[in-house]
């Protein structure tokens, strides 16, 4: 989880300035690049040695979560940020990658502090997600995309005809005019998905006056009521 984080972060244009592995941590506030670490991890079985890293340790992993960042995702350990470390946090978001990495009271502390904590059955529910996409293309027994694909790549042809290009099957230009693969509706999905229940769940801690955390407990359990109530399980 904490490795593909930090890959879509990057691709998207944010800086990785620390990363933490099980027995070793590095630290950059100029950046590091996440692929490059990886490499040096799998060859070496730690991050310290590497070149880029500004600070690095192998004694306590963990302490490295103190550095100053934007963003931080614990995405391994559970009750990872506690009552021991909850005041060195200097962060502004803390985004649960892991199932349960802040305890109560830390999230509590780190609330009054102004540090808003995605919660995990929020953060971390793109894996299910792709699991319903999974689901549905069992059902299906045909993998997304495969009825349409051939179908759109023909109208970026058609279209480009009418504009008066004629680009041969042999153009590299060719790819660029290809129909949506299964990952590429898979990604669409998803953050199509994503993107939705982060601002559903967002208003709705505004409206009700509640820390994101306890929004989202909220609208599931309003969710299971109406299910049950439809259902005809409740008076």
């Amino acid at each position: 989880m904490g490795y593909w984080a930090a890959h879509f972060l990057q691709k998207d244009g944010a800086k990785i300035v620390g990363i933490i592995e099980y027995n070793s941590a590095i630290y950059n506030p100029n950046g590091l690049d996440v692929d490059a670490v990886k490499n040096h991890f799998m060859q070496r079985g730690t991050l310290c040695g590497y070149g880029k890293a500004y600070e690095e340790t192998e004694l306590d992993p963990l302490e490295f979560m103190e550095k100053e960042c934007d963003i931080l995702i614990p995405a391994a350990k559970e009750k990872a940020i506690n009552m021991d470390n909850m005041a060195a946090m200097n962060c502004k978001v803390i985004v649960e990658g892991a199932n349960g990495p802040t305890t109560f009271r830390a999230e509590e502390f780190l609330l009054n502090k102004g540090i808003i904590t995605v919660p995990d059955m929020l953060a971390n529910g793109g894996g299910v997600t792709c699991s319903y996409f999974e689901w549905l293309k069992n059902l299906d027994h045909i993998a997304p995309g495969r009825m349409t694909k051939k179908y759109a790549e023909k109208q970026n042809m058609k279209i480009l005809e009418k504009m008066g290009y004629r680009i041969p099957k042999s153009s590299p230009h060719m790819k660029n005019l290809a129909g949506a693969s299964e990952v590429d509706i898979v990604y669409s999905g998803l953050e199509e998905i994503m993107n939705e229940a982060t601002k559903d769940h967002w208003e709705y801690a505004v409206e009700n006056n509640l820390n994101f955390r306890d929004a989202c407990f909220g609208k599931a359990i309003k969710k299971i009521h109406k299910h049950f109530e439809q259902s005809g399980l409740m008076i």
